[in-house]
Order: structure tokens, then C-alpha cells, then sequence
């Protein structure tokens, strides 16, 4: 029988997929009024709850809530720019080098040590993102630049998370990032426009996709080890990957899916020695 962990992460990944989806299908919308829907459609469930429970809004560690928040805000804000401008597959693909990211910020901020041969997989998933850019001409110069920024925030994110892990109640984070999010979007306010009938089916589920995917991922990684749930979390590339194809008819040449392996080669690597060299 699969184990429960497993079980969740499979859900969470199949849920950030639709989510992702519905972000494009909103294409029509201005990215920050996507990032709204998004942050309140899972707010409207988090802060009763949150109150119900006496969960602090607050935080033990206000100023690293704070940069956790921006960080995700702005992160998800490029994330939306770009899948509105190239194929759903190749933004996430790109997307994945986050956790490199992530490795190389927290030896330099956590003094984590990174081996020789996890150097080796950020080069070889940076020269996937090389063959995908070189060989699918629908992604252009600026939206590799938004998603390769929209990956190192990751990084930072996933810096922080480390630091703030048994620091503060997970709800508490993910409610300083949902505040931070309508707040920011609400500068763009003269951007939005009110969502026609055909649209709000998928306006009320980019927020409650999101938020299946966060409370699934979270629990998730309570019940199994990170290394056990790493090879399912590239679900959601393949979810995107059939999405792409079927809903949007998006197609890679050769080259272009080679990128892409290449990219999840590189971060499979990444994974494997650095569980190996602990």
C-alpha cells in the first residue's frame, strides 16, 4: 500500500498543476489581480481558522515573516507574468532550479556545504535551461529573465523556511504571504476588472487549488522524509507537461524536451549527493 506521505504529495502536486493551469487560463487578467485571486481565495479560509484556533498572526520572527512574504509575493507575481507569455511546461521546468538556488544561498547564509558533485548538477541543469531556451523560440529573452528570477526566489524561500521551520506555526507563515499578496495586488487595483460568469469558476479555483496544494505539501513533508517525496514532486511538470499539450497544444521538439530533462536530471543529482554526503 502506497504510504500516506507519498499520497499527499501526489495531491498537492496534482493541485499546484491545476492551480498553474487556471493562472494561464486568466491570462486575460493583469498578473497582480491573478496573485489577488490567488492569495484570497485561500485567505478566506486561513484567517477564521487561524482565529478559531488562536493561531498567531504575528510570528515569533516578524522582520523574517516579512522578507519570506515579499520574497513569496514577487516570486509568484513573475511566476504568473511568464506562464501568461511561454508554455506552462517550460516556465516550471525553469522554475525548478529554485532549490539550487536554494542550496547556494544557504551555504552562504546557513553554512550548509555543497560537494563537488552537486556542483556538477547545477551545471548540468543550467545547461538544460540553455538547450530549452536555445530550442523553443517561444521563449523569449525577458520571460526567461522573470523566471529565472521567480527560481532564485525560491531559493530564498526555501532559505527562509529552513530558518523559520520550528520557529513559527506553518499557517502563520503561509498567512503573512497571503496578506503581503493582497496587499501588494491591491496597488494594481486600477488594473483589475470584475470577472465575467465564464471566469469564476476558474477565479474561486486558482484559491482553493493553492491552498490544497500548500496544506497537502505541509503535510506531506511532516509525515515522510524530504528525500522519499523529491522524485514525486516532478509530477507537476508532467501534470503541466500533458495539461500543456491537451488543453493548450503545446508542443516541444526533441531539443527542447532534452532541456528539460536535463533540468530534471540535474536537480534529481542535486538531491542524490546531497543526501549522500549526510
Amino acid at each position: 500500500m502506497m504510504k500516506k506521505g507519498i499520497v499527499f504529495i501526489m495531491i498537492a502536486t496534482l493541485s499546484f498543476a491545476i492551480m498553474n493551469t487556471l493562472a494561464k487560463v486568466l491570462s486575460d487578467f493583469h498578473p497582480m489581480q491573478v496573485v489577488f485571486f490567488r492569495a484570497m481565495g485561500s485567505a478566506v479560509f486561513i484567517v477564521p481558522f487561524m482565529l478559531y484556533h488562536r493561531i498567531s498572526f504575528v510570528g515569533n520572527n516578524p522582520k523574517f515573516l516579512l522578507l519570506r512574504g515579499f520574497l513569496g509575493v514577487t516570486s509568484l507575481a513573475t511566476f504568473f507574468i511568464v506562464i501568461q507569455r511561454i508554455p506552462l511546461g517550460s516556465a516550471i521546468s525553469i522554475r525548478y532550479l529554485g532549490p539550487l538556488f536554494g542550496a547556494a544561498l544557504a551555504y552562504h547564509f546557513l553554512k550548509e556545504k555543497i560537494n563537488k558533485m552537486q556542483i556538477l548538477s547545477f551545471a548540468i541543469a543550467f545547461s538544460g535551461v540553455i538547450v530549452l531556451k536555445g530550442f523553443d523560440v517561444r521563449i523569449d529573452n525577458l520571460s526567461l529573465v522573470l523566471i529565472i528570477i521567480s527560481a532564485f526566489l525560491v531559493g530564498g524561500i526555501f532559505v527562509l523556511l529552513r530558518y523559520l521551520g520550528n520557529r513559527e506555526h506553518f499557517l502563520t507563515i503561509i498567512n503573512y504571504f497571503m496578506i503581503m499578496a493582497i496587499g501588494f495586488s491591491l496597488f494594481f487595483i486600477s488594473n483589475f476588472r470584475m470577472p465575467e460568469i465564464s471566469e469564476w469558476m476558474a477565479v474561486i479555483g486558482i484559491g482553493v487549488t493553492g491552498l490544497i496544494g500548500q496544506i497537502f505539501m505541509t503535510k506531506a513533508f511532516q509525515l515522510e522524509e524530504a528525500s522519499v517525496l523529491a522524485p514525486f514532486k516532478y509530477m507537476e511538470l508532467i501534470y503541466a507537461l500533458i495539461i500543456g499539450l491537451y488543453w493548450f497544444d503545446e508542443r516541444y521538439t526533441a531539443l527542447a524536451f532534452l532541456g528539460i530533462l536535463l533540468i530534471i536530471a540535474g536537480m534529481m543529482m542535486n538531491l542524490y549527493f546531497k543526501e549522500k554526503a549526510i
